[in-house]
């Protein structure tokens, strides 16, 4: 446990611009929440999953501000501006994803038939939850590592891209138990192997950053996590290659949608999200991988 010295109560925690980004995190949070909750309303996965997301990131950011406010944060035996940083990129990533799916499948312009009244509440929570998104983003934005900057790694460049990729494999795998016949050939198991793989793996670097246990390891942390991420690009690459092969080639798949196909059931959309998304991390890795060249880990702030 850090002793502190001077007042108990950071008033900075609330009146910095972090600290005021944070208080409107809380504010359009619950006002989203509490709109869908009043008379919005919300049904399936696709609505739980909004109120999950809203509902988690305001407890969260209420957490964060009541232990920064009261100094409890030196308590926890934890890295604090990596846990507050790896959040932030989360909640912004949760809160976008949440924006689009609310409107999109709930939000329509007549009042026929659930009528004005909720027609009303569900466009608000959906301004809400945009303005929720913005307020993230900001925080992200001002916590993010500045040039020649002492600061955690999960607010660098190479940390947050950490908390994209691991956010873009759970979309992949979404897809791939949507009836996407990964299981037809062995090289598409490959794939999924891969996808697993590194979405494990990152999720162990953003583990050991937060807990602040980096530097416990008997292995240079760094220098594997570089290397890790070369090998992710290796691995992304193949199935890069493979899996548009095995899904859209006339001799293994089919290169045009099937005009029978259900929509939101159809194996085909499934294939082409996940071969979307594997060129989008792809993409993701290589840059963390040009950024992790150039930075240093700081376990312990």
């Amino acid at each position: 446990m850090e002793s502190t010295s001077g007042p108990y109560l950071n008033t900075a925690a609330v009146t910095s611009p972090v600290g005021i980004a944070r208080l409107l995190q809380m504010t359009f949070g619950c006002t989203t929440f509490s709109l869908v909750a009043h008379q919005g309303g919300f049904s399936a996965a696709y609505g739980t999953f909004c109120m999950f997301v809203w509902t988690f990131c305001f407890a969260i950011t209420v957490f964060i501000i009541a232990c920064e406010f009261t100094h409890l944060h030196s308590c926890l035996s934890i890295s604090w501006g990596n846990f507050t940083a790896a959040f932030a990129m989360l909640a912004t990533l949760m809160s976008v994803t949440a924006a689009v799916i609310y409107p999109l499948y709930f939000v329509q312009l007549d009042c026929y038939p659930i009528g004005c009244e909720v027609r009303d509440f569900r466009i608000a929570a959906s301004v809400f939850a945009g303005l929720l998104f913005v307020v993230y983003a900001a925080e992200v934005f001002l916590t993010r590592a500045k040039p020649g900057q002492v600061t955690s790694y999960m607010a660098t460049v190479s940390g947050l891209l950490k908390i994209v990729q691991a956010f873009v494999a759970c979309i992949i795998f979404g897809a791939l138990v949507n009836d996407s016949q990964h299981g037809k050939y062995v090289a598409t198991q490959w794939c999924v192997a891969i996808y697993s793989f590194c979405f494990v793996v990152t999720v162990v670097v953003v583990a050991f950053s937060v807990t602040g246990k980096t530097a416990l390891l008997w292995f240079p942390f760094e220098r594997s996590v570089v290397v890790y991420t070369f090998g992710a690009v290796l691995l992304y690459v193949s199935a890069a290659v493979i899996w548009p092969v095995f899904c859209f080639d006339s001799k293994y798949g089919s290169p045009r949608r099937p005009s029978l196909c259900a929509k939101g059931r159809c194996p085909w959309d499934s294939q082409l999200v996940i071969a979307i998304f594997t060129y989008v991390n792809l993409l993701l890795y290589v840059v963390d991988l040009a950024y992790s060249q150039r930075i240093r880990f700081v376990s312990h702030l």
